[in-house]
């Protein structure tokens, strides 16, 4: 029986693009596609797919995000990246969020395939390009375990995220749906981020959120020292045009 997959970016060309490579092996079936990350949490909650071929740059919850929630409501549903983005800070944090693979979009159909398997076999494949440099920065302790930034070290990833979504503007009710959660829980999440950071409304939430670049206008520590220690985070960072040419068809 094919593996059921979903595929989740922004660019109806590249998923049609995939779609092409995948239809060649029988192993695999494409059964659901989207270009949001709020959409793919729903349709994993309720179809239960395999696998989410997943691109970050997404235009409500960013693929990172979005990982975290399927795997909340779908933990047997395995996660591959797949991204023009090459740097490590991005590996990094995909891995954090629980991803079993992460593949540029430049590799061959026939590699995008050798992910698949290896990812459904229950292994982990990581493209050897950034991987490779992820590791030689290891190796030269260059990678820092502290999360994001050392003013929201003592925040979880969701209320990392949370956070996030008040600096953006959203209301709690708007967060609340948005991470299908109560409306309580978001409020007790920003009593309690309020108190963790050392602020008293909203808009002081908001300044951390910007002074640490968790949303526009900053940037933010993710885990490496030196000269590749800071990126920027806002949604422009994800949203480079991709063009489909970057997986061949073999």
């Amino acid at each position: 029986m094919a593996f059921k997959i979903l595929l989740v970016d922004g660019h109806k060309v590249l998923r049609d693009g995939l779609k092409a490579i995948l239809s060649r092996d029988p192993d695999f079936q494409v059964t659901g596609e989207t270009e949001s990350g709020l959409e793919a949490v729903q349709i994993c909650k309720a179809e239960r797919p395999d696998i989410v071929i997943m691109e970050i740059g997404l235009p409500d919850l960013n693929g990172i995000e979005a990982t975290a929630e399927i795997l909340r409501h779908s933990p047997e549903t395995r996660v591959m990246i797949l991204t023009m983005l090459e740097d490590e800070l991005t590996m990094l944090n995909s891995i954090r969020s629980g991803v079993r693979g992460f593949v540029l979009k430049k590799v061959s159909g026939e590699g995008l395939r050798e992910a698949l398997r290896t990812v459904i076999k229950g292994g982990f494949y990581l493209s050897p390009e950034v991987s490779h440099r992820l590791v030689e920065r290891m190796q030269n302790g260059a990678v820092d375990e502290r999360p994001v930034a050392s003013r929201t070290k003592a925040l979880s990833p969701r209320e990392l995220q949370v956070l996030r979504l008040i600096a953006e503007g959203n209301t709690s009710k708007e967060i609340a749906q948005l991470l299908s959660l109560s409306l309580e829980t978001i409020r007790t999440y920003r009593k309690t981020m309020m108190k963790k950071l050392g602020v008293g409304n909203v808009a002081g939430l908001t300044q951390v959120a910007l002074s640490v670049g968790l949303t526009q206008g900053g940037t933010a520590s993710f885990g490496l020292k030196g000269e590749a220690a800071s990126v920027r985070v806002d949604a422009r960072l994800f949203q480079t045009p991709e063009m489909a040419s970057g997986i061949s068809v073999e």
